[in-house]
């Protein structure tokens, strides 16, 4: 949020003229601390923004600086309108004002930036809730992106199951964020629309042809459906666990993406039953190998005998 906090001090100056680095954090419910930052930021970014001391200071802009949407460039409201995006702003209970805001900006931008708010939504969509939370090395999400704002075909390389590699020309409709995770959602030359993630990218190179996207076309209301459909497919495997009661607290919110359900405390008070649910057993082992102790699997037996295996192994490699 602290582009939109810039941005909005900027119009606040320049409509409101000099005022006091107090009066700018109380309108914008932060510590004069953050403002004091926000104004540095402002200056090293080259906005004629001043500050001075004594009974008649104040902040202020110079006068000759004018800030007009029709000084904004397309990059600069496509990065507008992506940090707008509704589902985050929602969460925090900033959805309507938000929609409302974006609407007076697309309302006073100028012809030849008119569909620019239209573009953004259709091509860019973020998605909060995340499935297996990751950091993933993302070299050609910007290619993708040039693809996509082009309308230019790509030919792609995908790694799929076993470390297999498969070519194909795609035309990219659109970027989604899942939490930290970027998905690209493309047509093939068949004619059908599909869903990878980016990370699955190993190589991608723009084409001269470019493509014409279907004008019925909505990036957030297909990803929903997709997204949803996905959900109802997925493979979960349950898992059966005694979690030690001094880090229940932590592994609620540690595991939070996992845990289906905490029940009642063991026979043994210093432990509490509780159920779980990953996708693969080799995702279920690595998360629970890595707490130790504090987590012993009850079932499935093939999971607790598979994780004694890794922890003898483990005790053989260090003990040896």
């Amino acid at each position: 949020m602290r582009a939109d906090r810039l941005l909005s001090t900027l119009m606040y100056l320049q409509t409101r003229g000099r005022t006091t680095t107090d009066r700018l954090a109380r309108e914008f419910e932060v510590s004069r601390r953050t403002i004091t930052r926000d104004l540095y930021a402002l200056r090293v970014a080259g906005f004629p923004v001043y500050t001075e001391r004594g009974p008649s200071g104040g902040v202020c802009l110079h006068e000759d600086f004018r800030l007009r949407l029709t000084d904004l460039t397309r990059v600069e409201l496509e990065a507008l309108f992506t940090l707008s995006a509704s589902a985050p702003l929602a969460a925090l209970g900033m959805g309507a004002e938000a929609k409302g805001a974006i609407r007076k900006l697309a309302a006073g931008l100028p012809a030849s930036r008119s569909t620019v708010e239209r573009d953004v939504r259709n091509r860019i969509f973020l998605d909060p809730k995340e499935w297996n939370p990751s950091r993933e090395a993302l070299p050609i999400l910007p290619a993708l992106r040039q693809a996509v704002w082009e309308n230019r075909w790509a030919q792609v390389t995908f790694l799929r199951a076993r470390r297999v590699r498969i070519k194909h020309d795609i035309a990219p409709y659109g970027l989604v964020a899942k939490g930290t995770a970027w998905y690209v959602v493309w047509q093939g030359r068949d004619g059908r629309m599909r869903v990878d993630r980016v990370a699955s990218v190993l190589a991608a190179t723009m084409l001269d042809e470019g493509f014409d996207r279907s004008e019925g076309f909505d990036l957030e209301r297909f990803w929903t459906t997709w997204a949803q459909a996905r959900e109802e497919r997925r493979v979960h495997l349950p898992v059966k666990a005694r979690a030690s009661t001094d880090v229940l607290a932590q592994l609620k919110h540690s595991l939070r993406h996992h845990i289906d359900q905490v029940h009642e405390k063991d026979a043994d008070e210093r432990f509490s039953v509780i159920s779980l649910a990953f996708e693969t057993f080799e995702q279920a082992r690595a998360v629970l190998l890595s707490y130790g102790n504090a987590i012993e699997v009850l079932e499935p037996l093939a999971l607790r005998l598979s994780i004694a295996d890794f922890g003898e192994q483990i005790c053989n490699t260090y003990h040896g």
